[in-house]
Parts: C-alpha cells; structure tokens; sequence
C-alpha cells in the first residue's frame, strides 16, 4: 500500500479517466482477492479484518468531518469525503498481524482473558471519538494497556530457535513503523493534517495514537486466531537462557 501510495504520487496526471484515489481502492481489493486466491489469507481472516477496515472507515468519516485531517484529491469510490481505500490502509494492519502470528508462529504467555482486552479496546475506540468533546483519557488508557500487557511475553520463531519479546515493546515498535507511515502519507499528499500546506514530520504524538489503535485491531484479530501459550510451557527467563552462547 505504502509503495502504491509513493508510486501513484508520482505517475499520476489529474486529466487520467480514473482518479487516483479510486486507482488505490482497485489496487487495495486485488490484492486482498489474490491473498484470498494464492491462501496468504483465510476467509475466517478476512472478515476479522474486514470488520477492522469498517471500524477504520467509521472513525476517518468522523474525523475528516471534525477537520483533524483531509483528503485534498477527488473520488468516486468515498464516503463522507472519505476515500474508500483508506479502510486498507487500517485493514493492511490485521492482514499484517494475522500473517506475522502464523508465519513465526507466535505464542503468548499471561495473555489477559478475552473480556478485559474487548473492553479496553473499546474504551480505546470510544477515546478518539469522544475525546473531541470530553475529557482525553489516553493517558489512563496507556496506563492500562501496561496493566493488562505488562506481563505479556511474545514467543516466536525466525529460525529453529524460539526467542521472545514483551508484547508491549512489539507495540511500540510497531507504532513507531506506522509513524513512519503516516509520514509517506502526507509526504505523497495523500492525506493532509491541518497546517500541513507544506510537508513537514507529523507529530510523534501520532506514534500514540497508533500504539493505541494496534490494540484494538490485535484484540479483533485474536478472535480468529487466539492467543496460544508456548508449547513447551517455558518461561522467558528459561528461554533467554537458552538463547546465550554456549562454550565449546
């Protein structure tokens, strides 16, 4: 999509018989066809992602009205002023997460239960809506994210070893790949924030927004595929002694 978005900024001729926008919708729904077609994705999958690019596409609709961003180019495929491919810029998010479980085969240990994780995504969902008109609560909701992940390890595997990770670094790691993101996005002039008449970084407080933002779609995709405890019962302390060099 990243790549999509950089190459049409640079192709494209406002004269062409289709816009650009509608270009990157076509462009997003084939790809997604031919994860289904060549079973990058299953079916089961896909519908939890594409209940993710819908809540995706709810919160742009609202937030394009309230003016925290635009789209400054013109479509036919759009809702609300909202581009329709912008729901698989959210959906390219749990297509990532489902495929990173399965290609590295992650494990969790002292994964919360289901309840706790659905609630406090969407007190996280709620925020960015109501935050606009109440009270900002982020920070209690990043306090939680650490009460109920902090003790969340990620075991995985990129070779025959298995290694960990705690899940809330994951988080931040990966948030901060998505500001890098964000930034591709306004550098290519495909959304704009207010006062963006020329290109500048976006605001690392975007990285929170999305560390905040990954939970919930973790949370929908771990309804399909969850989260399962490693299979030799170890610990990240047994495991991290497993991984240090031995003597010869």
């Amino acid at each position: 999509m990243l790549s999509a978005l950089i190459v049409t900024k640079y192709v494209w001729w406002g004269d062409w018989p289709i816009h650009r926008y509608d270009f990157l919708f076509a462009f997003a729904l084939t790809v997604q066809l031919l994860m289904l077609v060549f079973r990058l994705e299953s079916f089961s999958e896909v519908k939890v992602i594409a209940v993710y690019h819908v809540v995706g596409t709810a919160m742009e609709v609202f937030k394009v009205h309230i003016g925290s961003w635009t789209y400054p180019e013109p479509a036919v495929m759009a809702i609300g002023g909202v581009p329709l491919f912008s729901g698989f810029m959210y959906g390219s998010v749990g297509s990532y997460m489902a495929r990173a479980i399965r290609v590295f085969d992650m494990r969790f240990t002292c994964y919360p239960k289901l309840a706790w994780t659905v609630v406090l995504s969407l007190a996280i969902y709620a925020n960015f809506f109501f935050h606009h008109f109440l009270y900002d609560v982020r920070w209690c909701l990043f306090a939680a994210t650490g009460v109920l992940y902090g003790r969340v390890r990620i075991f995985f595997k990129t070779d025959e070893t298995p290694r960990w990770m705690p899940l809330i670094v994951a988080a931040v790691l990966t948030a901060a790949f998505m500001w890098v993101a964000e930034n591709v996005g306004t550098f290519t002039g495909t959304w704009l924030y207010p006062g963006q008449r020329t290109w500048h970084l976006v605001s690392l407080g975007k990285m929170g927004s999305w560390y905040l933002l990954l939970f919930v779609s973790f949370t929908l995709v771990t309804l399909v595929l969850p989260p399962r405890p490693p299979e030799d019962g170890r610990t990240e302390k047994e495991t991290d002694q497993t991984n240090r060099p031995t003597s010869q």
